[in-house]
Parts: C-alpha cells; sequence; structure tokens
C-alpha cells in the first residue's frame, strides 16, 4: 500500500513552536518520530541506522533545557527537541557510517559541520537514511541496505544522492533533513518525492572535513516539506552573517510580491535536453501562475554551453580524489559498483590541459550566467527530466526517446546548473503520470488514488528555480510566494 505524510503532520516550524512552547515535549517528539519508523520503513526503507536509547537520552536532555529555560529565561535554540536521522554520507558521531558500502563501514569519531550546527541548534538526532554507494547517482539502492521506495509508489525510485533524506520526509518520519548535492542529489529525489530541496551558494554551510578544502561543487544544504521549513533550517546551520537573512524569510507577516519579477523560462535550458511530458508541462504551468502573480516571463535561458564541460571534468577528479585508493583495492571483487569505477578512472585518466581547460570553461560559464542574471532575476526550468522510474533500473537508459551516455547524464537539468554555483531550489509543483501534468491540490494522496493491478498513481513533479550566486535567502522569498499560489 502506497504510503504518504499524514495531512495532520506538523511542520518543523509548528513543531518547533510547540516544542518551544512545552506544548509538546521532546520525549513525545520523539515517541511519534520512532512510531512512524516502525509503521512505515519496512516498505520505503528510508531509515537504515537508528540509535533509539542514544535519541532518548538527547530527548530527555532537551526536556530538562526547556524546564530550566522556563525558569530562568534562557531561550531555548531554534530547532529544539526536533527529531531527524541523517544522511549516511554525513560523518555522526558514535553512528554507524557507511556511505551506503561496506568498504566505508565505520563509526565517526567526529561530526561532520553539518551535524555538529544541526545539533547545536537543538537537533535530537536518531540515525541514518540511505544513500546510494558512495552517493554515487541519483537512485538510491546499495548492497548493504538495498533500494529505497518513493512513498507516493513503492515501485517506483525516491531518487538520490539524497533519496533516504526525500522518502524519510514524504513518509512522515520527520519534518527536516539534511543532504548534499553535487548533480542534483538535493534537488532530484525533492522532485520525486514532492517535498523542497535546496542547493545552497557555495560557503554557506562549510563542508568537511574535506581532502579539498577549496572543492565547490559539492555543497550541503537542507531538504523539507515546506519552504518556511527550509528557511528555519537555513536560519540554524548557515554562518552566523547570513542567518538573519533567513530568519527574515520567516518573519514576512504576508508573502512577497512577485510584481514586476523578470523570469526567464526554459524547459531545454537552450542545450536541447530531453524532458518527459510531465515534468515539461510542469514548467509550462508554473511560468502561466508567474504571469498571473504578475512577473514578467519570457522563454530564455543563460549560455550554458561551458557547464557539461565544467561539471564533467569537476566531477571526475572529485571522484578520483575521494575514491582512487578505495577503488585501487577493489577493482576485481565486485565491492565497488561499475558506475563509481567509471566515474574514478575518468578523474585518474584527466590531464594538466583538461583541467586547464576545464578552468577557463568555468571561468567562461561563470560570466555568461553573471550577464544573463543582469536582465533576469529568476531562472524556471525543470528538476529533473524523468518522472520517477522503477525501483528495479539503475538508472533511466533513455529520455523520450534519447540515449543516454553514462548514469548521470539524464540528470543534466540539475547538474549544468551546479556548475554555475548558482543556488537552487526545486518546488512540488504537482503530479504527473507519463503522459499528463496534473496540478492537483497539495493534500492529493495516493491513500485516495488506489492502486489497481498495472495502474500507477500520478507522482510527484517539481520545478528548478535558479538565482544568481548569493541569494538564497531571496530564493526562498522568490519560492514562498510560489508555493503559496501552487496551493489551493
Amino acid at each position: 500500500m502506497p504510503l504518504l505524510t499524514p495531512p495532520d503532520t506538523l511542520t518543523a516550524v509548528q513543531l518547533a513552536r510547540a516544542l518551544r512552547t512545552r506544548e509538546l515535549s521532546a520525549r513525545e517528539a520523539l515517541a511519534d518520530h520512532l512510531a512512524r519508523i516502525e509503521a512505515v520503513n519496512d516498505e520505503v526503507n528510508a531509515v537504515v541506522t537508528l540509535v533509539a536509547d542514544q535519541a532518548e537520552d538527547a530527548a530527555d536532555q532537551a526536556d530538562r533545557r526547556a524546564m530550566s529555560s522556563g525558569k530562568t529565561g534562557e531561550p531555548l535554540p531554534p530547532l529544539h527537541g526536533i527529531p531527524m536521522t541523517h544522511k549516511d554520507t554525513h560523518a555522526t558521531r558514535g553512528v554507524r557510517t557507511t556511505s551506503g558500502s561496506p568498504l566505508a563501514d565505520l563509526i565517526p569519531l567526529h561530526d561532520e559541520v553539518i551535524l555538529a550546527r544541526l545539533k547545536a541548534a537543538g537537533v535530537v538526532s536518531t540515525g541514518k537514511n540511505n544513500v546510494p554507494e558512495f552517493a554515487a547517482g541519483s537512485h538510491t539502492f546499495n548492497e548493504l541496505f538495498g533500494a529505497t521506495r518513493n512513498p507516493h509508489d513503492l515501485t517506483r525510485s525516491a531518487g538520490g544522492s539524497s533519496g533516504g533524506a526525500a522518502a524519510a520526509l514524504a513518509a512522515g518520519i520527520q519534518a527536516l533533513a539534511d543532504g548534499s548535492d553535487m548533480g542534483g542529489s538535493l534537488r532530484n529525489p525533492a522532485s520525486f518525492c514532492g517535498v523542497v530541496g535546496l542547493r545552497p551558494s557555495h560557503g554557506l554551510i562549510p563542508m568537511g572535513p574535506n581532502l579539498d578544502p577549496h572543492a565547490w561543487l559539492s555543497v550541503t544544504g537542507p531538504m523539507a516539506r515546506t519552504v518556511d521549513d527550509v528557511a528555519l533550517m537555513m536560519s540554524a546551520i548557515t554562518e552566523p552573517s547570513s542567518a538573519a537573512a533567513f530568519a527574515d524569510v520567516l518573519d514576512a507577516r504576508a508573502v512577497d510580491s512577485l510584481e514586476g519579477l523578470r523570469v526567464g523560462v526554459s524547459v531545454d535550458l537552450g542545450l536541447g535536453l530531453p524532458v518527459e511530458a510531465g515534468p515539461a508541462e510542469a514548467v509550462r504551468r508554473v511560468a502561466s501562475v508567474l504571469t498571473e502573480l504578475g512577473a514578467h516571463v519570457e522563454d530564455a535561458s543563460p549560455r550554458l554551453t561551458k557547464a557539461d564541460l565544467v561539471f564533467d571534468t569537476t566531477r571526475a577528479f572529485a571522484m578520483a580524489l575521494a575514491l582512487r585508493g578505495v577503488v585501487d583495492g577493489h577493482r576485481e571483487d565486485g565491492l565497488v559498483k561499475p558506475e563509481v569505477l567509471w566515474n574514478v578512472d575518468r578523474g585518474l585518466a584527466l590531464s594538466g590541459p583538461d583541467l586547464m581547460d576545464a578552468a577557463v570553461a568555468r571561468g567562461r560559464l561563470d560570466a555568461a550566467v553573471r550577464r544573463w542574471f543582469g536582465r533576469f532575476d529568476l531562472l524556471l526550468t525543470v528538476t529533473s527530466q524523468v518522472l520517477p522510474f522503477a525501483v528495479e533500473e539503475r538508472y533511466p537508459t533513455s529520455i523520450a526517446g534519447v540515449e543516454m551516455g553514462s548514469y548521470v547524464e539524464w540528470m543534466r537539468s540539475c547538474s549544468v546548473i551546479s556548475a554555475t554555483g548558482c543556488p537552487a531550489l526545486s518546488l512540488p509543483a504537482g503530479f504527473a503520470t507519463s503522459d499528463r501534468f496534473d496540478a492537483r491540490p497539495a493534500e492529493h494522496s495516493p491513500q485516495h488514488s488506489p492502486q489497481r493491478p498495472g495502474e500507477h498513481p500520478p507522482l510527484p513533479v517539481g520545478v528548478q528555480l535558479v538565482t544568481p550566486i548569493g541569494s538564497d535567502a531571496r530564493l526562498l522569498r522568490i519560492a514562498r510566494t510560489l508555493e503559496a499560489a501552487l496551493t489551493p
């Protein structure tokens, strides 16, 4: 039976308020979280490691802090008592962390930066959620834990690499999730599961510790069921100099006006990307809503001809840097999936001139994107070029009749945006079948559309919103207004 967030599940903003005012205790919030895992996780397979005893101790500490705060007036942290599991690529002190591979199965002695900041903000950590092997690819499956299934249709992919996080949100397990994004790993699973995923500008949430402290293509960021929830999480975990701007998004008494907003719309990003009918129609529908809201909308896209070179070279270098030792020791034993071997070998084959060409291309791409954003405020495009595919497939091998040349090529609508460095957000836009888009109300549930043999319910589809580097808070304000317009 399909699974979806119950309509009465609290948003993160509502949950944080209830915990701060002590209408709900951290122990009670944790009990609900654990009960939901017990109810749905056997089918969805979003949570792969659970540390209930540690979480109960942390919840008890949170409740004691709340009692003390009531007496002393000391403010509680912004995410006080909120329970959540974490992406299994993020090092979590004292908790099994595997990156989806037996070769990386360990118990770290430290927290990754994003985890340390979440804990400092009051989060009660409960375990880890599933990822593809070494986070490679945008479909969450591995030999350790198996595949994560889409709560909207258990026969479909939840996306990846933050697929366990997106599925946990959509299945009602938790209200906030952390993830990371190199080529679409926050945005694509958000689109597949009908939640919000933000790829922030580089540096807002420090990565690490990293082998290469100057690496820029991969970033960490938030996922949630609403834009306000994403803003809440960003206000708690970004650099202090940026936090207030995200808190201001939450303080807005009404949605911002989009009157006069300059929007460029492109389904194929000027690159001839093949796109299925459902995602393409979602973009056209959202473009019409923006027009109704007073935005100036026209067909336009930045010149992205250098984006593939920048992304492919930078990704290959990063994969080889991180995994060459693993690959060298396990080429023949089947413990590293072929897609990882292929990507690492591409990185190892790079020459000095290859890296120079990519650096020059990145400079030209940056200049082209900056010029374009001199004329426009927002780029609207597809998040994913396809709807969630069968969970048994490793990745889509063709889109709209066009063959894909690799396991990452089907994600180009996200990866070419990654190459620009711009903040990008996937916003739920409705539901679609293979040949039809349906702007269904947000409360649509597959539980209300029973699956018959050989039939599948409509699947979530997101649109991708992109703004200039450093304008993350403005992106959330635009997304918040659009979210309100798309929600009946």
